[in-house]
């Protein structure tokens, strides 16, 4: 299965409380919790570049399954990861003891992240 393609953000869930969590000010969050994101996929075999636009916000990262890689985080800090692949389709990561998940299903992407005992989930559809 394909992650390749354009995803929109259709819904989220604690936004708020997990970007706190992470140590985004107060404005930032208020800003970005209305903004309907743009996530850009193009897989090629192992090989992954991601661009997520949020207003004027744009975040890029590129890895490779398996193999550690450089990854920018919500918060813009900048962390070593390495991402797996479980089944066909889904990207996990631990990163700064947060679970990444991102689970490819049909048309629609779930992106679970969780920290401790917070969870913020997020639900984009292929447009």
């Amino acid at each position: 299965m394909s992650f390749t393609g354009k995803y929109e953000l259709q819904s989220q869930e604690n936004f708020e409380p997990f970007m706190k969590a992470l140590g985004l000010p107060e404005d930032q969050i208020q800003k970005g919790k209305d903004i309907k994101s743009i996530s850009e996929i193009v897989q090629d075999g192992k090989k992954f570049k991601v661009t997520v636009t949020a207003g004027t916000k744009v975040m890029k990262n590129e890895f490779t399954i398996g193999e550690e890689s450089e990854l920018e985080m919500l918060n813009g800090e900048k962390v070593k990861a390495v991402v797996q692949m479980e089944g066909n389709n889904k990207l996990v990561t631990q990163v700064k003891g947060m679970k990444s998940v991102t689970e490819l299903n049909g048309d629609t992407i779930t992106h679970t992240m969780t920290l401790g005992d917070l969870t913020f989930k997020r639900v984009s559809k292929r447009i």
